[in-house]
């Protein structure tokens, strides 16, 4: 009998591999990794606020996420499943993102002689510049508070002292106020599509869709941009 070929042997690729290749797969990836941050984030800003009520409150927030689930999980657990989850959700959303963002400029490999953005938004055309941004601070922002090696007075047992030490310094406010806007901006964009992507948008629902996608990422960035600019200002300190 003669041997199979290569190409008999081959087998198709079906299931998760098969919707991970395909365009549409990569954007559901990429809409429900969003979700996800986008859950941690209203989550993440609801603890930050915390800084308004003083070092007690704040200290006190930061010592529960690390008793949270006791006694059935112990010290920390609470915080390192949730970076189970965040983190191979950020790798995957951002190597999705960059898949289709190579796939799309394959499809056209010609620049258009003139190209009209009537569709878009200034959300939508800087989404691959944002991420990149939002990247570079999530970077800083870890180095900042979580290992505290560009902190100028990191404290490990005082988040609030740690806030106020970095915040103090401008240059460190600009960096993060524009990466505020970059999130926001992501936010908008990813709110959208995600309702698009899931069918969840429909032509009834278009405009509330995008004044839903508005307030939320308004919100988030208001609320996040707060925070330097109070303890720069005096407010917080």
């Amino acid at each position: 009998m003669l041997n199979a070929t290569p190409l008999a042997r081959a087998r198709p690729i079906t299931g998760l591999a098969s919707l991970w290749r395909s365009t549409i797969g990569k954007k559901y990836v990429m809409a429900i990794t969003g979700l996800i941050w986008f859950g941690y984030l209203i989550v993440h800003l609801w603890g930050n606020l915390n800084v308004y009520a003083g070092p007690v409150f704040l200290n006190t927030y930061g010592d529960w996420l690390r008793i949270v689930g006791e006694p059935f999980l112990g010290y920390s657990q609470f915080l390192w499943l949730a970076r189970i989850i965040l983190i191979p959700a950020f790798v995957v959303h951002v190597w999705a993102a960059v898949q289709l963002t190579s796939r799309d400029r394959a499809s056209r490999p010609r620049r258009y002689d003139m190209r009209k953005n009537l569709e878009s938004t200034f959300a939508s055309r800087t989404m691959i510049f944002g991420g990149i941004f939002i990247l570079l601070f999530l970077i800083y922002h870890l180095l900042d508070f979580t290992f505290g090696t560009v902190n100028p007075s990191y404290q490990p047992s005082d988040i609030y002292h740690n806030v106020v030490a970095s915040f103090q310094r401008w240059p460190v406010v600009v960096f993060y106020e524009l990466a505020m806007i970059a999130v926001g901006l992501h936010l908008f964009h990813g709110i959208w599509s995600t309702f698009q992507t899931l069918g969840w948008n429909t032509a009834r629902i278009t405009h509330g869709v995008r004044n839903v996608a508005t307030v939320c990422a308004v919100l988030l960035t208001l609320g996040n941009m707060s925070i330097p600019l109070a303890v720069l200002s005096g407010i917080v300190g």
